[in-house]
């Protein structure tokens, strides 16, 4: 039974989530040749202080800052 855990910054809405699982199960099923019942996805919201890319948190780069601090 494959397991998705998908990783995701907070704030995306019901729907787009809904979409996104669509998808990844639509193409596991696809490619593993599975039913849909057997694959899960679960999404974790990060906040944005939690996430960091190239050593700046998301909210420092969404502000900005991220520059700032070099």
């Amino acid at each position: 039974m494959p397991f998705v855990n998908i990783r995701i910054l907070k704030g995306h809405s019901k729907q787009r989530k809904d979409e996104i699982s669509r998808r990844v199960t639509e193409t596991i099923c696809e490619v593993a040749q599975l039913p849909k019942e057997a694959v899960w996805v679960v999404f974790e919201d990060v906040e944005s202080d939690d996430w960091y890319v190239g050593g700046n948190s998301v909210t420092d780069i969404k502000a900005g800052k991220a520059k700032a601090a070099q």
